[in-house]
């Protein structure tokens, strides 16, 4: 009897970029890469990517390991297995991008929350300042992270967080209860 089981090596290849084969700096407001790695040839080659794009694998329980790198066209070049290993300016640069790019309000007050016609309008106060919300089917707006944690996404993406529900007043928990 054959094994017919692959393993996963033979199946998906990550390439890691570290301090050691990635330079990343912040050329015209954009994220840029030289990434050095061998290729196909077996030759080292250093190729620059004048704009690349980050992606948290785990946005919520790991925000700042396993960070997909793309290219322009959604490719992804390599993966940052953690930020901490890269030089002190180095990853400030890249969680500057990512808390950019992941940017959530942190909701402190809900002052009201009001559902016609299948929206839910919420008037509620951030980190950030007093904020309306719509959100189109509120129960699945509300997504739960956790037990405690809650991330409101409206109409437009945007995406608002709720470290701990229970921390909230009563009134304001109270508005949104009936949607978590």
């Amino acid at each position: 009897m054959s094994d017919t089981r692959t393993s996963l090596d033979s199946v998906v290849s990550i390439v890691y970029i570290t301090p050691e084969n990635g330079v990343f700096e912040a050329k015209n407001q954009f994220l840029t890469l030289a990434f050095t790695h061998r290729g196909e040839d077996g030759k080292e080659e250093t190729k620059q990517y004048d704009r690349v794009f980050l992606h948290r694998s785990f946005p919520y329980d790991r925000p700042e390991a396993y960070i997909s790198v793309q290219d322009s066209d959604k490719n992804e070049i390599g993966m940052i297995a953690d930020i901490a290993q890269f030089p002190d300016d180095t990853a400030a640069l890249l969680r500057g991008e990512l808390n950019r790019k992941y940017y959530a309000p942190i909701l402190r007050a809900i002052h009201s929350v009001r559902d016609k016609y299948g929206y839910a309008y919420i008037h509620a106060s951030t980190d950030t300042g007093d904020v309306h919300i719509t959100l189109r089917d509120a129960s699945r707006s509300m997504a739960r992270v956790d037990e405690k944690r809650v991330i409101i996404t409206d109409i437009d993406g945007n995406r608002y967080d709720i470290p701990d529900v229970s921390a909230l007043d009563k009134k304001s928990f109270r508005r949104i209860e009936l949607y978590l």
